[in-house]
């Protein structure tokens, strides 16, 4: 078996062990999450511990990558090296976070959503799909902007 289809099918294998984990977590439930954000309501502690869970992994699994410079397969390893805290990533964290609270969904979720079947799921899709194309352009014309003035 050739290295890129090794490569591909780890990440097929990562990615449906992903989706799978978010269903049993509830995560492609929104009305769970919407619950987990109610704090003045009734709130559902639950996702808590799967967040929790997410960050004791992460913490570790960056902690090894950092020691490395290819990852298990061989390949190149890029890990960010950036650790400002500017505007445009406050901005997008309060959007990322009001969007989130809105619909229920996050990207992850809202793919494995959309695949089940669920139209909301597709309806957030799209709208972020396009939210994205926005800021693309947008960043662009900045960038043109910036570089006549």
């Amino acid at each position: 078996m050739s290295r890129n289809m090794t490569h591909r099918l780890s990440e097929f294998a990562v990615g449906l062990l992903f989706g799978w984990g978010l269903m049993l977590a509830g995560m492609t439930d929104p009305a769970k999450v919407i619950g987990f954000l109610d704090l003045a309501g009734a709130w559902d502690p639950s996702l808590a511990f799967v967040m929790g869970g997410a960050i004791a992994v992460g913490f570790f699994a960056f902690g090894s990558a950092k020691k490395r410079t290819s990852n298990f397969l061989g390949g190149a390893l890029h890990l960010p090296t950036s650790r400002d805290i500017d505007k445009p990533l406050v901005a997008g964290s309060l959007l990322f976070g009001a969007g989130w609270g809105l619909a229920g969904f996050c990207p992850g979720p809202a793919i494995v959503s959309m695949a089940a079947g669920q139209p909301k799921a597709a309806v957030f899709f799209v709208a972020m799909l396009a939210g994205m194309l926005v800021f693309d352009w947008l960043d662009r014309m900045g960038r043109r902007v910036a570089a006549a003035a």
